[in-house]
């Protein structure tokens, strides 16, 4: 490939990557808008909004296989951090936890089908790990280094990640002293597909990032309250780690995107697949009944005096709610009429 076509092709791809990726949003006043708020106002924050909002199935691949989640733990983490993360995970299809539940959470996302009627799968497993404790690019990262960083572990020498681009969801989880591209100021989270280019093969993947130093008040609410937001009183977290507890309700936000959306051409609303509005995004800040702008919801309080909607395996937790096409609006499995 001549030169210039290889800089022209590699300043497409960046335009793209940089426009592109799928992200979770937090939480409100001052935070620039996501893309949803231009289409349907502040509607998307409430319950009621099923008037404003036409989700829509563009015939894309969704993820019907048995799920496996590989989480890659960049940086400095601690093993009381990832335990609460993989026993997240591994709460997604452990449909006898005590209600409610993650899987009872789960089961909204596995209404979403393709199209030949299958719906997504009712499976979640943790998959192979990686640990890149050494920041093998760096403590600041791109969105194209962010795929950098995933290429270089499923094609590691020693145990590389299997390559699995109809099950496999590949996640790369940042330390709390590592910066990604537009973290804190305008994201906590994000989801697309790796580029053939880079990677070598199309993978659903996502970043989240541990805010607990850089911007606990944006990313890990309400365990922590933004300065902007006077008076309001932070909550205890459920597992005693406000970085982790925050990032738990982003990994889920983008779990149940990518599994109903994986390579961004399956459901989302509004007419802009380069921003689609997806079925976590729609739903941002609420966590139970009554929920909308900076108010969470109805939540439940444990006898330790933590906050939480869910129960796991051993753990409680706090994960937003996400929409349900059937009935046109936010649900969870805390709902008060449930």
């Amino acid at each position: 490939m001549p030169p210039v076509t290889v800089v022209l092709s590699l300043t497409l791809l960046t335009i793209l990557l940089t426009v592109s990726p799928s992200i979770a949003w937090r939480p409100w006043p001052n935070m620039k808008h996501n893309s949803s708020e231009y289409i349907y106002g502040n509607s998307k924050k409430y319950e009621g909004s099923s008037e404003f909002v036409h989700m829509k199935y563009h015939m894309g691949p969704v993820l019907t296989a048995n799920i496996t989640v590989h989480p890659i733990w960049y940086g400095t983490w601690l093993k009381s951090q990832k335990r609460i993360i993989r026993e997240f995970i591994n709460s997604i299809s452990a449909v006898e936890s005590k209600r409610p539940s993650v899987a009872g959470w789960w089961k909204t996302v596995q209404l979403y089908t393709d199209q030949t009627g299958a719906n997504i799968s009712r499976t979640v497993r943790l998959g192979q790990e990686k640990n890149d404790r050494f920041y093998s690019h760096g403590k600041s990262l791109t969105r194209l280094s962010v795929q950098s960083v995933i290429k270089s572990h499923v094609t590691a020498r020693s145990k590389p990640l299997p390559i699995n681009p109809k099950g496999g969801l590949y996640l790369l989880l940042t330390s709390t002293d590592v910066y990604v591209q537009d973290f804190c100021g305008q994201v906590c989270g994000f989801h697309y597909f790796t580029f053939p280019s880079i990677v070598g093969y199309t993978l659903p993947y996502a970043w989240v990032g541990n805010s607990a130093k850089l911007c606990p008040g944006v990313c890990a609410y309400p365990f922590a309250v933004p300065q902007y937001m006077p008076g309001l009183k932070a909550v205890k977290s459920p597992n005693g780690d406000v970085g982790v507890d925050g990032m738990i309700s982003v990994i889920a936000h983008e779990i149940a995107e990518l599994a109903t959306n994986p390579l961004v051409n399956a459901w989302y609303a509004g007419p802009d697949p380069v921003a689609p509005v997806e079925i976590a995004d729609l739903c941002e800040g609420i966590y139970g009944t009554g929920g909308g702008g900076s108010y969470t919801g109805q939540l439940l309080d444990g006898e330790d005096g933590a906050t939480y909607n869910m129960n796991g395996i051993r753990r409680r937790f706090l994960v937003q709610w996400v929409w349900n096409h059937v009935v046109n609006y936010c649900t969870g499995p805390n709902a008060l009429d449930q």
